[in-house]
């Protein structure tokens, strides 16, 4: 029976790493939506952190074919650093939307869907922290309730969003420039309640 040491632990901190810099990248789009001037410099900076996000994958990835033990099974490593990966590919895919379709202003319903963004990636920070002491936290499992929640309070707003852009907007164009926002903005969320599905799969794992 092999024993996992300290040095196998350091999966959870890259997992950490991974999330910081999915933080980071739903606080540059927040700051984008809400401030919107230079935005083609906004958007680089946002591009460099999907950059940094192919990095931690390929880290972990490396880590993992260099290690013969590991804290959790092997494809729950990769499964998990791939899908926080897909959290800052989606915020970077949404950022070129308003370069792409030269977006003028920002809808308010929009700038909602950011905001939630910001939070859910905030709790899955403390949730990935929380996943090394997985046996003994007694907050993951609300952890991963609450970015439930943030999500399905996101589809709430992108469905009213959708519903207000076919009811509102005279412009075929608009409705189509925001159609597709909105959809980004909500695969985020989508791609942010996968990663804690996927935590919540761990953790039951190792009950």
């Amino acid at each position: 029976m092999f024993r996992v040491t300290s040095k196998e632990l350091i999966f959870f901190d890259m997992f950490v790493e991974g999330v910081e810099n999915a933080c980071k990248a739903a606080g540059l789009l927040l700051d984008l939506m809400t401030d919107y001037r230079s935005v083609h410099e906004k958007v680089r900076n946002i591009e460099t952190c999907e950059h940094d996000g192919d990095k931690n994958v390929h880290d972990i990835l490396h880590k993992l074919n260099q290690s013969f033990i590991t804290p959790i099974d092997r494809e729950d490593i990769d499964f998990i650093a791939r899908e926080l990966d897909n959290i800052t590919d989606a915020i970077e895919a949404t950022a070129h939307r308003f370069t792409m379709f030269n977006v003028v202003s920002i809808k308010e319903d929009a700038i909602t869907l950011a905001k939630l963004i910001v939070q859910c990636t905030k709790e899955l920070r403390d949730l990935m922290v929380e996943l090394k002491n997985m046996k003994r936290s007694t907050t993951l499992q609300q952890k991963v309730i609450e970015v439930n929640r943030i999500e399905n309070e996101g589809d709430d707003i992108y469905r009213s969003a959708i519903t207000k852009l076919f009811v509102t907007e005279k412009d075929a164009i608009e409705i189509v420039k925001w159609k597709e926002i909105y959809e980004f903005l909500e695969n985020t969320l989508d791609a942010c309640e996968d990663v804690a599905d996927s935590v919540e799969g761990v953790v039951m794992k190792h009950a």
